[in-house]
């Protein structure tokens, strides 16, 4: 686990640690823990719409950024 962790959240060499990798970590993280405090604890229904929407943002912004920064990134040799 914490070796499918560390893939995560560093660059092509796994061993430089990435703030953009890190962010969308957490925010995934932070989206579904507020979701299910929502449907859990307030009593709201899921809306499934929305969440989705939100994901796919974060998602997709995470996606552009590590895009922009692909060349940055330390080599994986």
């Amino acid at each position: 686990m914490w070796d499918t962790l560390k893939q995560l959240v560093t660059g092509k060499d796994n061993q430089t640690h990435d703030i953009v990798r890190w962010a969308a970590l957490l925010g995934v993280l932070q989206a579904l823990g507020l979701t299910i405090y929502d449907v859990v604890g307030n009593n709201i229904h899921f809306d499934l719409q929305n969440f989705g929407i939100g994901m796919g943002a974060l998602l997709g912004a995470t996606g552009a950024a590590l895009g922009m920064k692909k060349d940055t990134e330390p080599s994986g040799q």
